[in-house]
């Protein structure tokens, strides 16, 4: 059993209809495995009527690559995926809505002296990372195009799901705080735990508007709403829900916020929740 936070305490919402989760850092462990426990709650929570919808940071090809096959056999939901940008469906393998960033913009970003010193580029396009040469990340065995220069991120890296900058020196926090400083309306910027690295998706993309979106089209309400997170592209959607859950080794934004808190990813808190929930679900039915 993963220790459960003293700050963990009862769901506000009425009767929960659907569940929203992250999965780095907040759904998979830190060795990006999903256990046996929480595949086990997963399915028990579809299995009682809860949709289940994963919102990520990640392209949809992340699902293959870590394996998350177990967690949708028989527990179909949809996956938010790339903070907004692309809404896919894990059980056809398609992806059903796209909300790319305009080249001119992500041209105009590029462009742009920024005072954390040089940085890298690439581009997310929902298969592939395109990335010029400034742009020296690890890609882990992730499909990517290496380009000659910056210009060849246009002809290669369509559509531009998000435009991905990196800072050798700086930290993300350091990065993200300069592009809203100098370009605050030009596209959403956010970052999810890699080290000197941001996120820019078009204007009104993130996590929280496509999650709303969905939950608008269902007739769910926040209030239904019970959602996880652990870092600071996870804010906005746990304070949107009637029922935000921190891990406990989120961000310190994160934490700040005062929300209950559950056991870390890897003490499966999200499966704590969970469980707890289905619990209260079964006893009001009897």
């Amino acid at each position: 059993m993963g220790r459960v936070p003293q700050r963990f305490y009862s769901l506000r919402v009425i009767r929960p209809r659907l569940v929203a989760c992250d999965l780095d850092g907040t759904l998979l462990r830190s060795d990006r495995t999903v256990s046996a426990r929480t595949v086990d709650a997963w399915r028990a929570a579809a299995a009682a009527g809860l949709e289940l919808v994963v919102v990520t940071a990640r392209p949809p090809r992340f699902f293959d690559l870590v394996g998350l096959d177990s967690l949708f056999e028989g527990a179909a939901g949809l996956a938010v995926c790339a903070n907004g940008a692309l809404v896919y469906d894990p059980s056809a393998r398609s992806v059903v809505d796209v909300r790319p960033l305009a080249r001119s913009v992500a041209e105009r970003i590029v462009a742009t002296s920024f005072d954390v010193g040089p940085l890298g580029f690439a581009v997310e396009t929902g298969s592939r990372v395109v990335a010029e040469p400034g742009f020296r990340r690890s890609f882990e065995g992730d499909p990517h195009f290496a380009a000659a220069s910056v210009a060849e991120l246009w002809s290669h890296g369509t559509p531009i799901v998000k435009l991905l900058a990196w800072s050798a020196s700086a930290a993300a926090d350091e990065v993200a705080a300069c592009f809203r400083g100098v370009l605050p309306d030009v596209a959403e910027c956010t970052f999810s735990g890699g080290k000197g690295l941001v996120e820019l998706s078009a204007p009104g993309v993130t996590k929280v508007s496509a999650l709303s979106a969905l939950c608008a089209a269902r007739g769910i309400r926040p209030a239904e709403v019970v959602a996880f997170g652990d870092m600071p592209n996870d804010l906005a959607m746990l304070q949107w829900a009637g029922t935000g859950y921190a891990v406990a080794n989120a961000h310190p934004s994160v934490l700040s916020l005062g929300l209950p808190v559950t056991a870390a990813n890897d003490d499966d808190g999200v499966a704590v929740v969970l469980e707890r929930l289905l619990s209260g679900l079964q006893g009001a039915q009897h």
